[in-house]
């Protein structure tokens, strides 16, 4: 590796590092403005927030803006470069194009590599801390929704149903409690009715309390059954009987991978929120090494206007992109494109764009 190459590199990285760093204060500080009223409503300290959600929230949030940073990071130092004769220097000495751009390839890969490890592994550790107090910065209306006691309903299995007619997630109990099991013919064969249930997570099972069981056999007569108690495991715990859109955030990748197959296998088809996330955490790495490339492409010709045209042309494509990914993941949850595409569009449009600027830049 040569001079220029860790002359580069240096840039690279400390430019990404000191953005990142002035993102996580500014954005941070704002944030804990803004949330402070509603934390403080729900009992908390501020200071029990500031140890146990926001270290955790920005990772997350600096995780989901990488492409931006990446993006921006190289406009400016390479502009910089452009504007002071830099890259003029280096290609007149007889460095090709290409070469010149082999700094940025090595740096943009580490980045991608190590962003696709904490998307993987690490994001997901980082998200189950942050969930479990994020509820209490959203309104009251907001909260309710996810804390709150509401109807549910899902299924275990092609045969196997559960339907709860109040349930609170947070709690994890519910009342009006239905268990439905059918034939292959969707004749009821077993059934079991309880006023109230809730997860005992010692035992990892069920407690129904004031069932009423029945079990219809072949003949067509009923088994009837009641008692004051009585405990069920039906295979899962709740939070994956009845998962909420944060759910896919908490498992590592083997763990959502397995978590999918699962649901596909009891027959549910509302997975795209699910493969949403799973097809974003390696999409969203492979994304760093296409705008660094987009990147040196436009900005490593001087131009006029200097280095606040590109910051300005910069910021727009990068807000463009990572825009595009929420978006497209809403058409997506609605089941107008796979996941797959969805999540791997931005990519596919771009990647084309990067290269067609990067050789028309390399052959001039």
């Amino acid at each position: 590796m040569g001079i220029i190459d860790r002359y580069i590199i240096r840039k690279y990285l400390g430019t990404f590092g000191f953005i990142l760093l002035l993102l996580s204060v500014v954005v941070l500080i704002i944030d804990v403005q803004a949330k402070k009223p509603r934390i403080q409503d729900n009992g908390f300290e501020l200071s029990h927030f500031l140890i146990n959600y926001y270290p955790f929230w920005i990772i997350y949030l600096v995780m989901t803006f990488m492409s931006i940073l990446v993006f921006i990071s190289v406009i400016f130092f390479t502009s910089r470069m452009a504007n002071n004769t830099e890259i003029v220097a280096i290609i007149s000495s007889g460095a090709s194009f290409h070469r010149f751009a082999k700094p940025y390839l090595i740096t943009s890969l580490f980045i991608a590599t190590a962003s696709l490890l904490i998307n993987h592994f690490v994001l997901p550790w980082a998200n189950v801390k942050k969930n479990e107090l994020e509820v209490y910065t959203y309104s009251a209306a907001n909260r309710e929704k996810i804390i709150g006691s509401a109807p549910v309903s899902t299924q275990i299995n092609k045969d196997e149903f559960i339907f709860i007619h109040s349930y609170n997630k947070k709690e994890k109990r519910g009342s009006g409690f239905a268990y439905k099991k059918f034939d292959k013919n969707k004749k009821l064969t077993y059934q079991i009715l309880a006023s109230e249930m809730n997860w005992d997570p010692q035992k990892k099972v069920f407690i129904l309390t004031s069932f009423h069981e029945k079990t219809i056999n072949k003949d067509d007569t009923e088994r009837l059954n009641n008692g004051n108690e009585m405990t069920r495991s039906f295979g899962f715990p709740p939070e994956e009987l009845f998962p909420d859109v944060l759910l896919s955030q908490s498992k590592t990748t083997p763990e959502l991978t397995n978590f999918i197959n699962r649901e596909r296998e009891k027959g549910n088809s509302n997975l795209n929120t699910h493969l949403n996330e799973l097809h974003q955490r390696t999409s969203m790495p492979v994304a760093v090494i296409v705008l660094t490339f987009l990147a040196l492409s436009l900005s490593s010709q001087k131009k006029r206007g200097g280095l606040g045209v590109n910051l300005a042309i910069g910021i727009s494509l990068a807000f463009v992109f990572v825009f595009s990914f929420e978006a497209l993941k809403i058409v997506s949850e609605n089941k107008t494109l796979s996941p797959l595409l969805a999540m791997w569009l931005p990519n596919m449009v771009f990647t084309p764009l990067a290269a067609y600027l990067y050789f028309k830049r390399a052959n001039q």
